[in-house]
């Protein structure tokens, strides 16, 4: 009964900004470590952004500076917060729960040039 549902996606122009939360139910959530992984059209699915149970956090080095991982354990929700999108960011974002080793279902990003 663990879930983990993903939203917030869309199509966006470069440069614009989405805010994709994730909220976790039937898990506890704040001794979870937490990631955002994604997958391009035709791409391996990829590491994005990870925070620990603590806060700490750690990105790709095509995001750092214009994404940010952020976690509300009051609403068991994580986010990850999308500045300056460019068309490279196209992709299913998936929302990852490192502790139980499940995985969203995935929202699509689509970033026009």
């Amino acid at each position: 009964q663990v879930q983990l549902v993903e939203s917030g996606g869309g199509l966006v122009q470069l440069g614009g900004a989405l805010r994709l939360p994730c909220a976790v139910s039937g898990s506890i959530f704040s001794i979870a470590a937490m990631a955002w992984y994604r997958q391009p059209p035709g791409k391996q699915r990829e590491l994005v952004a990870a925070i620990t149970s603590g806060g700490s956090t750690n990105y790709a080095d095509s995001v750092k500076g214009r994404f940010t991982i952020l976690r509300d354990n009051a609403n068991n929700t994580v986010y990850l917060q999308m500045n300056n999108l460019k068309p490279e960011d196209t992709a299913v974002y998936y929302c990852y729960d490192r502790y139980l080793a499940v995985w969203g279902q995935g929202t699509l990003v689509t970033v026009s040039s």
